[in-house]
């Protein structure tokens, strides 16, 4: 099974057929039908490690200001506590709690009702644990590369570039539109994934001013360690909304392997 970075965006996603949403859905084109679905999502910041594992996971809408016909939007999918069971052995010995409390909020479910939207594959969150460094990250999520082999499609949600703060909204719609450091840093980030630079990319946050603009918090760009942790030896790199949105979110996304 191929493994999935996504970069989620706006909410707004969730409710509009664009550039981004049609290619959500192409990348899932000749990808046999998941068992289940495990999503690590920028918007589970925990502390400590938790898996969501609770038979009907709830739609969470954790955004505000939006329109609201995007609050009214449900993805029903089942989740799969046996499922969140495994992941908590493989994961061992690492603490991690079995959640009955969070759902499926929007950095999944925006992405995944394009994707899949019968809501009929289950689908089980993962938190991010934010005591712990990338390095950490990308090492833990290596317990759980056997889920591939067994038909579940393992998805991180966030944004590569992401500064909200400095978003320009005059240029919300123009395309591809970026700072000249969200520019460079987007740059640098895709050549190290293609190159396998990941000591590089793990230490984001030792890196120059503008790594501080692009990534002023881990939130959204530890989805990404995720995935690249999951990558074996010789997979290809398929790169796909590879743009810039309002200046400083890049909208990024990656599959790898087939």
């Amino acid at each position: 099974m191929p493994i999935l970075f996504v970069g989620h965006g706006s909410p707004m996603n969730a409710i509009e057929d664009n550039e981004f949403t049609k290619n959500f859905v192409k990348m899932t084109k000749g990808i046999d039908k998941p068992k289940a679905i495990v999503c690590i999502s920028a918007h589970w910041f925990t502390d400590g490690t938790k898996v969501t594992a609770t038979e009907n996971p709830k739609t969470i809408h954790d955004f505000y200001g939006f329109p609201k016909e995007l609050y009214q939007i449900e993805y029903p999918a089942l989740g799969d506590v046996n499922l969140a069971k495994k992941i908590k052995n493989l994961l061992s010995p690492i603490k991690v709690a079995l959640d009955n409390d969070w759902g499926l909020d929007h950095g999944t479910w925006s992405v995944l009702r394009h994707m899949y939207p019968g809501a009929d594959i289950p689908v089980v969150q993962i938190s991010i644990d934010y005591n712990k460094d990338a390095s950490y990250h990308f090492d833990l999520v290596k317990k759980l590369a056997s889920l591939r082999s067994e038909g579940i499609l393992i998805v991180g949600s966030g944004n590569i570039v992401h500064n909200l703060g400095m978003v320009d909204f005059n240029n919300i719609e123009t395309h591809d539109y970026g700072y000249e450091w969200a520019k460079r840093i987007k740059k640098i980030i895709n050549e190290k994934i293609i190159k396998g630079d990941y000591d590089f990319i793990l230490k984001y946050d030792k890196q120059d001013d503008d790594f501080h603009l692009a990534v002023p918090t881990p939130e959204h760009f530890l989805p990404l360690i995720y995935i690249l942790g999951l990558k074996q030896e010789n997979e290809e790199v398929e790169f796909f909304n590879d743009v810039l949105v309002g200046g400083s979110l890049s909208m990024t996304g990656l599959k790898i392997g087939n």
